[in-house]
This record gives structure tokens, sequence and C-alpha cells, in this order.
């Protein structure tokens, strides 16, 4: 059950992606994928991260025409990196997941353009200020995304919002 879920989050994730560049295209700038694969790698389920890399980083870079395969590997790396550090440090806290969603942006991109660099396709954006605006955008709506991944996903979270008003404490009359 919870690989449906995941799929369906993707395909929303991928959706959103390629169809709000169309909208407005600042909002092109906000990775959606990469914060489902951020989340799911910070869950600590390896296989399950990088199955969900490759398969965002490929179908994103087969509908936009530039290099396919150079965004799934950026994601599929990235995706490794975090479960690595996900495993060597408790990442549970959800303010500690802004700076490592802010570094999965950064590493991403800097991969992706190696590799287009690397393979003879010319920038076609300045690389600072693109990535920059990718990390400012992916940064603030992502960290909304993962909270409501989180409640979406999460049973423990489910348990907690279902016994909320167990846990009011009795109010004092004076």
């Amino acid at each position: 059950m919870p690989q449906l879920k995941i799929a369906a989050v993707l395909a929303v994730a991928i959706i959103l992606q390629l169809s709000l560049r169309a909208v407005w295209s600042p909002l092109s700038y906000i990775d959606f994928p990469l914060i489902v694969v951020v989340y799911i790698a910070l869950q600590r389920h390896a296989w399950q991260a990088l199955i969900v890399a490759t398969i965002a980083g490929l179908a994103v870079d087969a509908s936009s025409g530039g290099l396919v395969g150079a965004g799934g590997f950026s994601k599929t790396l990235t995706a490794y990196l975090i479960f690595l550090a996900a495993t060597r440090v408790n990442l549970e806290n959800t303010l500690l997941k802004i700076p490592v969603l802010a570094a999965a942006t950064l590493l991403d991109s800097a991969i992706y353009v190696f590799w287009q660099r690397s393979l003879g396709y010319p920038p076609s954006v300045p690389f600072v200020q693109t990535m920059s605006y990718r990390l400012i955008g992916t940064t603030i709506v992502g960290t909304a995304a993962i909270y409501l991944l989180d409640l979406l996903f999460t049973e423990h979270a489910r348990q907690r919002r279902s016994f909320a008003s167990r846990r009011k404490g009795a109010r004092r009359v004076r």
C-alpha cells in the first residue's frame, strides 16, 4: 500500500513539474520530484528512494527535451547521499529537514550542470542565477510539502492526530 501512495505522489509531482511552467514561468524553478525523492530518502528507504529518483529524473528529462539521463543520474546520486546522511545522523527533526532539502537542491543542480557541460551542452541560462532561484523556490515549497507528506505517510503522525483531543489538559477553573 505505501508503494501505491508513493507512486501517486510521484505522478502528481511530475505532472506539477511539467505543467506549472506553462502557467507561470517562475514556478519552473520548484523541483517537485526532488522534494518527493528527498522525503523518501529521509525515511531511510534506500531502494524506494533510488527507484523513485531514477523514474522522476528520467520522466522530467524525457519530456523537457534536454539531455536524457542527466536529471535521472543527478536525482539518484542525490537520493543516495541523503540516504547515507540519514542513516548516519538523526534527521527526524523537521527543522533539520530544511537544510537537507536545500543541500539536496544545490547538489542536484550542480550534478546536472556538470553532466550538461561535460557532455558538450552549452548552458542556456546563467548557472548561479538558476541555482539560487531553484534553492529558494524548492526550499520554501519543499518545507511545506515535506510536512504534508509526513502527515500523509507516517502512521505515527496519524496516531498523534487521532489522540490529540485526549492529550489536552484539563483546564483549571479559578
